[in-house]
């Protein structure tokens, strides 16, 4: 007699079967969900390097001698758990460390919340580099100019979103003859920064300005937002511009100063 089995009437090793394999399948359901979270997570060069161009660049950039330079992602990378505390746990006041931005600095009032729980979710999510964002492919200068004001936060940190710059500390860009004089040498000071005194409009400033790791199309963006801004000259910059500055030996001004006997 042939012996009936009933689907609905597993056996007990059935059954077993039937345990592991929703067990398995519960585990790679949770596993790819967990890959999907780790893939949306923020990157450095997606996410987290604009906000420290913008934020925090002043005092961690490439010239620094007593802080960390966070423009350079092994740099940030390796001091990304003091970053996460010193941006998000001092700020929620479960860390001992003054927060970062200084309070009430221009820095700390531009940095938003959003911008912080990003930082954070950057960190607990392993801190990955991913990949610079594509080139917007600006064509015109009316494109130049509007992708150059999104990129304007950067430079507004020191230079004030007036353009007025800061007394004694930073020249301003708005009707600034230093700035129209010379196309080239802006391109160069913003790729390579520069250090030590300058006159602009009659007046004396002495602070230093970092290189920014800025593409050749951002470069040209922002500064051709600047000439066409603030009672500037209306000048206009190319991407060709920029590649073609960058080939060239920078100027003694913009070399960064020699490290001092105890770094």
């Amino acid at each position: 007699m042939n012996t009936l089995s009933f689907p609905n009437r597993p056996g007990r090793s059935h059954r077993k079967t039937i345990a592991v394999a929703a067990a398995l399948a519960c585990l790679f359901l949770s596993q790819a969900g967990a890959a999907d979270t780790t893939s949306q997570a923020p990157t450095y060069l997606g996410d987290i390097q604009p906000i420290f161009m913008a934020s925090c660049s002043r005092c961690h950039n490439q010239s620094t001698r007593f802080v960390y330079n966070w423009l350079d992602y092994q740099t940030a990378y390796a001091d990304r758990w003091e970053i996460k505390r010193r941006l998000w746990d001092s700020w929620k006041g479960s860390y001992y460390k003054e927060a970062m931005p200084i309070a009430n600095s221009p820095e700390s009032l531009a940095l938003t919340d959003a911008d912080r729980e990003t930082i954070r979710k950057w960190v607990d999510a392993g801190s990955p580099r991913g990949v610079a964002p594509a080139n917007d492919g600006a064509k015109t200068k009316a494109e130049r100019i509007q992708l150059g004001h999104r990129l304007f936060v950067i430079c507004a940190a020191c230079h004030q979103p007036t353009g007025r710059g800061l007394p004694n500390l930073f020249p301003p860009l708005a009707g600034s003859d230093y700035l129209n004089a010379d196309k080239n040498r802006a391109i160069q000071i913003v790729i390579g920064g520069r250090r030590g005194d300058v006159i602009v409009n009659g007046l004396k400033f002495n602070n230093n300005m970092p290189a920014f790791p800025l593409s050749d199309q951002d470069v040209a963006n922002v500064l051709t937002y600047v000439y066409n801004s603030f009672g500037n000259s209306g000048l206009e910059v190319t991407p060709e511009d920029v590649k073609a500055a960058r080939a060239q030996a920078p100027a003694p001004s913009t070399q960064p100063a020699a490290k001092s006997a105890f770094e």
